[in-house]
C-alpha cells in the first residue's frame, strides 16, 4: 500500500508492505539532494578504505588483547535496522563478557529496568577491562567501516537501532528509517551520555538530523566526533 505526498522540495512514497516494516521512499529529489547523496557515498567509501588501510595494525593489536583477556570471540555481530527498515548485521570488536546476552543473570533489577528503557546502561558490569578501554575512545566501533563499504551504514547518520527501539519514535519512526544509519551521528557526537529516550530528547536529535542532513552538518558532526574521542568521552 502506498500513500503519496510531497512538499516544495521532494516527492515521497510511504510504503506499507504486508507483514513488513513500513518505510518512506524518496521517489523524486531535487538536484541538490541527488548531488549530496552521490558525494556522501563517495566520501563514505574513500574514507572507510583509507581508515582500514591505515588502522589494520590497530585491528590486530585489539584482536590480540581481546583474545588474551578471556579467549573469547574477537568480533561481536548484532542485528540492527538499516535503511528502509532492512535488517543488517553490525560488526564490532567484542567489549562484553561472553555471557553478556543473559541479561537477567548479569544485571540487577534496577539495571535491567533501565536497560529496557534506554537499551544501554552506565557502568555496565558486562563490559570487560579491554572493552571498557575500547569504548572510552570508540575503538570497538572500528569494524563498522566494513559496514560502510558494504553500504549498510554511512559515516554520518542516525544511530542504527534494534527493532524494539523503533517504537520510541512513534509517528516519526518511518521518517527515521528513510535515512541510512551512521557510524557516528548528531546524537552520538553532541549528547550521547546526557540525552536519553525517556524525555524524548534523543528522538528529537535523531529526527533533527534526518530533517537537516547536508554536507555542512555532516562535517560538523565528524569534527565533533574527533573532539569527543580526543577528550575520551566516547561516541
Amino acid at each position: 500500500i502506498e500513500d503519496r505526498f510531497s512538499n516544495d522540495k521532494q516527492k515521497w512514497v510511504y510504503v506499507r508492505p504486508k507483514n513488513q516494516t513500513p518505510f518512506i521512499k524518496i521517489v523524486q529529489n531535487n538536484e541538490k539532494r541527488k548531488v549530496y547523496r552521490f558525494f556522501k557515498r563517495l566520501f563514505d567509501i574513500l574514507m572507510s578504505v583509507l581508515a582500514l588501510l591505515v588502522l589494520w595494525p590497530v585491528f590486530l593489536l585489539i584482536a590480540l588483547c581481546i583474545k588474551i583477556e578471556d579467549g573469547g570471540k574477537v568480533f561481536y555481530v548484532h542485528e540492527r535496522l538499516g535503511w528502509h527498515g532492512k535488517k543488517i548485521k553490525i560488526y564490532k570488536f567484542r567489549s562484553m563478557r561472553p555471557d553478556s546476552e543473559k541479561l537477567e543473570d548479569v544485571l540487577s533489577e534496577e539495571q535491567l529496568e533501565f536497560y529496557k528503557l534506554e537499551f544501554k546502561i552506565d557502568d555496565d558490569p558486562r563490559v570487560t577491562k579491554v572493552g571498557k578501554f575500547l569504548r572510552k575512545i570508540s575503538l570497538d566501533e572500528l569494524p563498522q567501516f566494513f559496514n560502510v563499504i558494504k553500504g549498510d551504514l554511512s559515516i554520518v547518520g542516525p544511530r542504527p537501532i534494534v527493532e524494539e527501539e523503533l517504537e520510541r519514535y512513534g509517528k516519526a519512526k518511518d521518517f527515521l528509517l528513510s535515512v541510512k544509519p551512521g557510524l557516528t551521528g548528531y546524537w552520538q557526537a553532541y549528547a550521547r551520555n546526557d540525552v536519553k529516550y525517556e524525555n524524548g530528547k534523543r528522538q528529537a536529535m535523531e529526527i533533527f538530523y534526518c530533517e537537516n542532513q547536508g554536507i555542512c552538518l555532516d562535517f560538523k558532526i565528524i569534527l565533533k566526533t574527533f573532539v569527543a574521542i580526543i577528550k575520551k568521552t566516547g561516541v
